[in-house]
């Protein structure tokens, strides 16, 4: 239900934007990786200005999720000493000594019932 929801009301709208932006986009532009000679053209690429457009957005997604990711490293971190500790008490839990089934349901029953009266 939610996954539809945001395919309809954030996807699709976003969709129909960045296509009108890349149709109203469609000169070529040219983008030069030399300031000082920006006529070279071994360090000029001249595409569509929307792919560019695109390039930057899907770079701008890839440095935000990467900078999160690391961000959030830490409770990843404590995430995974917290499951080894849980673990390692789990396994102690299961190397405890047991009493006799009959004693432990004897003592847990008497605690909780009331003491008869005559």
């Amino acid at each position: 239900m939610l996954n539809r929801f945001m395919l309809i009301v954030v996807f699709v709208p976003l969709a129909i934007i960045l296509i009108a932006l890349a149709v109203a986009n469609r000169e070529l532009v040219a983008f030069t990786l030399d300031p000082f000679n920006p006529g070279n053209p071994k360090l000029t690429l001249t595409l569509p200005l929307f792919i560019f457009l695109f390039l930057a957005l899907a770079i701008g997604m890839i440095v935000g999720s990467l900078a999160t990711w690391v961000k959030q490293g830490r409770y990843r971190k404590l995430a995974r000493q917290r499951g080894v500790e849980a673990e390692n008490l789990r396994q102690a839990v299961g190397r405890a000594p047991s009493a006799p089934q009959g004693s432990a349901q004897g003592s847990a029953q008497g605690s909780a019932l009331p003491k008869p009266t005559s």
